[in-house]
């Protein structure tokens, strides 16, 4: 008896189970039905159905919508005819349609415009977030009977169709919801225009808002250039079929198209961490963005002082006339035709609406065409894959061109006819090449002689150089025999990285201990005074936190250093690469504490006080348990027990990871390496490079992000997307994010030094100051930085250094 109420308990529990499978169900058959308080859930918990009431409103409607996301609808049924109540019933009809009935049993929306009837129907709500209609037993998208992604919401999710169905002329479009409370299509349309070349424009009614330039082999020409691993844009021309769609990266990116209240469309990326959407980029983006904003032959150009402006070879009409945007003209300036003509090349542009286009011209026949008729105002290529091919052409007014903005790159060449005298203003005469052709020539003449008895007189004093070297090293000398035996004659089978100094190949020494091996080659950056300046110089170190050197090779032109073998390779392979996945938070903490204590070892506990200069990702090298390792010491400079700081005539390193006062000045100190470590470590923090960091709200680079953020209480934001809640302790992030920023401050006396950086970092229960405004706080060309839609801050004008890497 006493076992009766554990199995009355088990037997309730294992009621309740089913009843939530079955709810949890993807699909209805004939006869079945969703009511309020069920829904489907697609096989992987991506999507959900059911019936949702919008906030405020008394209103019910059948939806689908992110299961990790309920408030994120995506598509709605009865978008023009709600339910007035909670007893709204979805079912499959005896002849195959979806059926949605209200309390009296009315049908109030049906999946009726299928195309044929099934016997045996299933509706699926698939892991895509569509939802089919199909035979039981025939699962091939292309027998669908019905399916919701040919009626869009508001939403463009991956796999949807934007565009046509050229044989039956049936469309794929977006339009808003009318408010947030009511899904009822509003004002605006999202469509594919597919005359002459194809676009995205935003209307209201017939009238058109924006337009986004035309698809151009890579992607819509008027939307930036979105290099990144979100997501890739695709135009799809079949024989029956002409539509625009989009796919992610990889599966754990979630992003969605939508088209909002305002008529603007939205690149929304689902941040894991925060359990949000982040917008990647909007559009319209500004007020060049409105259609024909400037009238015919007009420049919209949103960071000059008048925004509109007559392209060159055009000047303006009476300022009378510009009663509105449409009224606004410029007129060609006179000349002949065609001897008196040339083409100007704009770079950059969003292309005017399109007038002709041929595919099979190349860019030379396109010129060619144009110049003999004296009607063709403009050419471009139509097709940007590759070198470019097809032909653009336009012969009458230039509709809607603008430039590129300084927040966002787009945009391609085009080719506009203008008087001679406007392409003289532009490119120098003949005399002026020719004058500047002689000169160059000198020049290179001049500088290849300086060269070439400088070679000589190196030769002559390279061998005595090497002999002084030689003396210093503290490591073995191998010979170019063995190096090339360990590496089978140097294969390019084995190369496993290359960098400044060369190639770096994996060996396998006579003893049978793996290696890699790090030939300088011809034509590096570096030379013999870095070649041996790491060679002698870490030959004397010994941590467990500096890569180990075996030995070097210095036997006629070649010089080469073996270092043992890492495995894993150099730290930016991992945090900033899809396999940042595998650094859990555990592993990264580790990583920082070891950096930092290689870094204490140079700077305090070593024999020599050195200064690395060159500290970043790529030269932490990691050992088969992840262990950090500080590589590359090249550049290191070793500074006497009395030196605080020193200058250099020759600034050598990475930008993104210099400090100001070395980038700016010149001044190296041991501070100039704590900056290279803060940098470090909130790239591992966040898995985001620095240099080249760029966000949809503002133009900072990561420092100032992270700074941003911090200072609104908003610091884990910083953290990388991968890392879930329960894999890190939040403490230990802040922790790390507060010392990266401590060690990022401008001036180099606010910055700690490392013993207590180390200190700051393994003990939690000391209390850190704030930090004050990071190095190079810039808004690459902006004034104004937005975090969110609510916030904004805003900083000073400020050169950022945006010079290639150094090494």
């Amino acid at each position: 008896m006493q076992c009766l109420p554990f199995f009355t308990f088990f037997s309730s529990f294992l009621l309740v189970s089913l009843i939530k499978l079955s709810f949890a169900a993807d699909s209805i058959t004939q006869g079945q039905s969703i009511t309020d308080g069920r829904t489907l859930v697609s096989s992987f918990k991506s999507f959900e159905l059911g019936f949702f009431s919008p906030v405020n409103s008394n209103n019910w409607y059948v939806g689908i919508w992110y299961k990790n996301s309920p408030n994120t609808v995506v598509w709605v049924a009865n978008r023009d005819r709600p339910i007035t109540d909670n007893n709204g019933i979805l079912t499959v009809s005896n002849n195959g349609s979806l059926l949605l009935l209200n309390g009296e049993k009315s049908v109030i929306w049906s999946s009726s415009n299928s195309s044929r009837v099934s016997a045996n129907p299933v509706a699926q709500l698939l892991d895509s977030g569509n939802l089919v209609l199909r035979e039981s037993i025939n699962t091939s998208s292309e027998n669908y009977m019905w399916q919701s992604f040919d009626y869009p919401s508001d939403t463009l999710l991956p796999g949807m169709k934007l565009g046509w169905n050229l044989k039956t002329g049936f469309e794929r479009y977006l339009t808003p919801w009318k408010s947030a409370e009511d899904p009822y299509p509003g004002d605006f349309i999202l469509r594919l225009d597919i005359n002459r070349l194809p676009e995205l424009v935003i209307l209201t009614g017939s009238t058109k808002e924006t337009r986004s330039g035309p698809w151009n082999g890579q992607q819509f020409g008027g939307i930036p250039r979105m290099h990144n691993s979100i997501f890739i844009p695709m135009l799809v021309e079949k024989e029956d079929e002409l539509y625009f769609t989009y796919k992610p990266f990889n599966d754990r990116v979630i992003t969605r198209l939508l088209v909002n209240q305002s008529g603007t469309l939205q690149r929304l990326v689902w941040n894991e961490t925060s359990a949000e959407w982040n917008m990647l980029y909007s559009w319209p983006f500004d007020l060049c963005d409105s259609y024909a904003k400037c009238g015919a032959n007009g420049n919209c150009r949103i960071s000059e002082s008048p925004t509109c402006d007559c392209l060159r070879g055009y000047i303006s009409k009476s300022q009378d006339e510009w009663d509105s945007p449409q009224s606004r003209k410029c007129v060609k300036k006179p000349s002949d035709c065609p001897s008196g003509e040339g083409f100007l090349r704009l770079p950059q542009m969003k292309l005017p609406k399109i007038d002709w286009s041929n595919k099979s011209m190349n860019l030379k026949e396109c010129e060619a065409e144009c110049i003999k008729n004296c009607s063709c105002r403009a050419y471009a290529n139509s097709n940007l894959t590759g070198r470019g091919s097809g032909c653009l052409m336009w012969f009458g007014d230039l509709i809607d061109i603008r430039e590129c903005s300084e927040r966002y790159i787009w945009g391609q060449d085009i080719f506009i006819r203008v008087p001679a005298s406007e392409l003289e203003s532009v490119d120098p005469s003949n005399m002026k090449q020719r004058l500047t052709i002689i000169v160059v020539v000198s020049i290179i003449s001049v500088v290849f002689i300086l060269g070439l008895l400088f070679c000589i007189a190196w030769k002559k004093t390279r061998n005595s150089g090497l002999e002084s070297w030689k003396e210093e090293i503290e490591v073995p000398l191998y010979d170019i025999a063995t190096i090339a035996a360990a590496t089978n004659n140097f294969s390019e089978a084995k190369v496993i990285g290359k960098g400044g100094f060369g190639p770096v190949y994996k060996g396998t020494l006579s003893t049978g201990q793996e290696v890699a091996v790090k030939r300088l080659s011809n034509d590096s950056g570096q030379g013999l005074e870095e070649f041996m300046n790491e060679v002698v110089l870490i030959g004397k170190l010994q941590h467990r936190n500096l890569v180990q050197l075996i030995g070097s090779c210095i036997q006629a032109n070649e010089r080469i250093l073996i270092y043992e073998y890492m495995p894993h390779k150099s730290l930016d392979c991992l945090i900033f690469d899809h396999k940042s996945r595998m650094l859990s938070w555990k592993k990264r903490f580790s990583i920082i504490l070891g950096i930092a204590r290689g870094l204490l070892y140079l700077h305090q506990d070593s024999n020599l006080q050195v200064i690395h200069r060159d500290l970043k990702a790529s030269n932490i090298l990691l050992d088969s348990d992840l262990n950090p390792k500080i590589s590359d010491f090249g550049l290191a400079r070793i500074f006497k027990g009395d030196d605080n700081e020193a200058n250099t005539n020759r600034v050598a390193g990475t930008y993104g990871y210099m400090s100001p006062e070395y980038a700016t000045d010149g001044i190296i100190s041991l501070k100039s390496d704590v900056f290279s470590l803060g940098v470090l470590l909130l790239e591992i923090v966040s898995g985001k490079m620095n240099r080249g960091f760029r966000h949809p709200d503002h133009r900072h680079n990561l420092l100032g992000h992270a700074w941003l953020l911090w200072n609104y209480g908003r610091g884990l934001e910083v953290m990388d997307t991968c890392l879930t809640a329960d894999t890190f302790v939040e403490s230990q992030v802040l922790r790390c994010i507060q010392v990266g920023l401590l060690c990022v401050q401008k001036l180099p006396e606010d910055r700690p030094d490392m013993s207590l950086v180390v200190f700051m970092l393994a003990n939690e229960g000391v209390a850190l100051p704030q930090p004050r405004q990071p190095g190079f706080f810039t808004e690459r060309g902006l004034t104004a930085a937005v975090i969110s839609n609510k916030e904004k801050f805003y900083s000073e004008n400020a050169l950022s250094i945006t010079l290639e890497e150094g090494r």
